[in-house]
């Protein structure tokens, strides 16, 4: 007897659901995609029971005839594509045909629908594969869909459904892409009879992103670029604003959200040395570009897509978002807490100060703490005893537990006050505030850029040993150091084999001259053995750099001169993220009047 069967219609329609009805919120996908597509300016979504109950669509699209109504639910019906042709040049949210199809046979459906010129609505139902014909019915123009007890007859699906706050989340969540995406549309959801959002038509999207996710406030930058075909718009999140997932990354392509390896790759390496390896940022990206530069029939769910020239995507996007974090002022804020008076009562607050007086309060603070102090002896940054200047000084006693050490720089124009704190943290004050600077993190950043500028015009510059730095080494070690020959000429190094189990550093970058030549190769070995065969040059340049940044730059204890801290200062000037260490950390923190005001009750 033969074995192969054909499989009728119903049971067509029950495994392409499986494809693409995995839970409720795959549904609300689904029908908020029809009513866009449909030219909808307004849309309600109503949901009960996490939608397991009941999930309603109404819209005021163009609406349904009875005929269009009666192929509703056939499988691979759809008003969006005729001819193959048009598969190369989709515009639309939908075009394969199977949504309805595949809801109506894992539920209890019904959709009302009315045209514009119709006198009246009609009503087609469907019963998990059982049409029923079309009725006249009672609506408004445009359509209600309204999809009751999914999976109810199959207990195997349904009783792998969640509870009610896990689904409301998954569809809340294809709320918030269509809401951002069409912000030309109002949106409003409803769950269990209350409403959750309430979206208005022509929305900025800095109003729509505070309407659906908590209040970003000033974390969020504007970006916009227009080049090679690739419109580029939206809003990104300063460093200070990542996360700790990827939840706060929508990227959409043509209105439709997606999710691409290429463009993830793109905003990772844009904020690479601005956050922390672990981190992600915060990103809304918009991309506008011809239908036919990419595909998007490329599974059912249709969230991944296929460029034409995807190289030429990711180096847009990232020139694009590396512009503005390097134009931004996106040096870490202070987040204070709202903290309880030591004493005295909440009605009993001073009443609220001008910024010159608080900036005055400041004034006196620092100029306290330098008439107030004694000469001191210092050291410099090499552990050498510093010849004590007419602006050094010794802090009194009482001052001395805090560990400060205060230097006014005598520079062109207003003079700059400064504090370090614990032999770690530079306090400048400025005209918003004041700003903490870590004197480590800033200094590794400095020299980070330093060396990447020259490696990218050729190599470190490098200095001859005296006498050779001998370093054990093992076999695998040896084929290393051979295989990555650019890498150590890049970095300034020469090494080669000296003898049975040891290798010879010949020469050594000048920008590292305070660092242990064995120690730093022993610790680029160990980084160069756990890399793997894949990982590029570039990638491995710029881990390479990191170490030998955080391994020369001053350390954190260490007690600065008058003329070191000037230096630092100076030099941050001079390259252009100094805001955070090439590993992402903050090198410095402003503390603005504004929040002084506040902590001190005078506003």
């Amino acid at each position: 007897m033969a074995k192969i069967t054909v499989l009728d219609e119903h049971m067509v329609n029950m495994i392409a659901a499986g494809e693409v009805i995995e839970r409720p919120a795959s549904v609300v996908k689904e029908l908020l995609e029809n009513s866009i597509d449909a030219g909808a300016k307004n849309i309600i979504l109503e949901v009960e029971d996490g939608g397991r109950k009941l999930i309603r669509v109404v819209d005021d699209g163009w609406g349904m005839d009875e005929a269009d109504l009666a192929k509703a639910f056939l499988p691979h019906a759809t008003s969006k594509i005729k001819t193959a042709d048009d598969l190369m040049k989709i515009s639309t949210m939908g075009f394969r045909g199977e949504a309805l199809a595949s809801i109506g046979s894992v539920a209890k459906v019904s959709i009302t629908s009315r045209q514009a010129d119709s006198i009246g609505a009609n009503v087609a139902q469907i019963d998990c594969g059982q049409n029923q014909q079309v009725k006249p019915a009672a609506g408004s123009y445009g359509t209600t869909i309204e999809v009751h007890n999914l999976f109810y007859k199959l207990p195997a699906r349904r009783k792998f459904l969640k509870s009610a706050n896990t689904e409301i989340g998954h569809i809340t969540e294809q709320f918030i892409r269509v809401g951002l995406a069409r912000r030309d549309i109002a949106f409003t959801l409803i769950h269990n009879g209350r409403k959750t959002q309430m979206l208005t038509a022509g929305e900025t999207l800095s109003v729509r992103i505070n309407k659906l996710f908590s209040n970003f406030g000033e974390d969020l930058l504007d970006i916009n670029g227009n080049e090679k075909g690739v419109k580029i718009s939206g809003a990104i999140g300063t460093p200070a604003s990542a996360k700790g997932s990827g939840k706060y990354q929508y990227i959409f392509l043509n209105g439709r959200f997606i999710r691409d390896k290429f463009i993830g790759h793109a905003i990772k390496e844009a904020y690479r040395g601005l956050i922390e390896p672990s981190r992600f940022p915060t990103v809304f990206l918009f991309l506008d570009m011809d239908c036919e530069s990419f595909d998007v029939n490329v599974h059912p769910t249709k969230v991944e897509v296929r460029f034409d020239n995807p190289n030429m995507i990711h180096s847009q996007v990232m020139a694009v978002i590396r512009e503005k974090l390097m134009s931004a002022n996106i040096g870490a804020m202070a987040n204070f807490q709202s903290a309880m008076p030591v004493s005295g009562r909440f009605d009993e607050m001073p009443e609220s100060g001008d910024k010159q007086r608080i900036q005055g309060a400041i004034a006196d603070f620092f100029q306290k703490h330098k008439s107030d102090a004694q000469p001191k002896f210092n050291f410099n940054r090499y552990g050498e005893p510093a010849r004590p200047n007419a602006n050094s000084v010794r802090p009194t006693m009482e001052s001395e537990s805090l560990r400060q050490n205060f230097y006014e720089t005598d520079v062109a124009g207003p003079k700059e006050k400064i504090i370090q704190l614990h032999n770690s943290y530079m306090v400048v004050e400025t005209d918003e505030g004041f700003e903490i600077i870590d004197q480590h993190a800033l200094h590794e950043r400095i020299l980070y850029e330093k060396m990447l500028s020259k490696i990218s015009s050729g190599a470190l510059e490098s200095q001859r040993l005296l006498m050779p730095a001998c370093i054990e080494v093992d076999e695998a070690q040896m084929e290393i150091i051979a295989e990555n020959g650019e890498l150590f000429k890049k970095m300034g190094i020469e090494i080669e084999e000296f003898g049975p189990g040891t290798a010879a550093v010949q020469s050594f970058p000048v920008m590292l001259e305070k660092v242990d030549p064995i120690i730093f190769v022993g610790d680029l070995l160990d980084i160069l053995s756990h890399a793997g065969a894949e990982v590029e040059l570039e990638n491995l340049v710029h881990e390479v750099l990191d170490m030998a940044a955080c391994k020369a730059a001053i350390k954190a204890g260490q007690v600065l001169s008058q003329q070191e801290m000037l230096r630092l200062l100076e030099s941050r000037k001079e390259i252009e993220r100094s805001s955070n260490c090439p590993h992402g950390r903050p090198a410095s923190i402003r503390f603005s009047l504004k929040e002084l005001e506040k902590q001190f009750k005078r506003s």
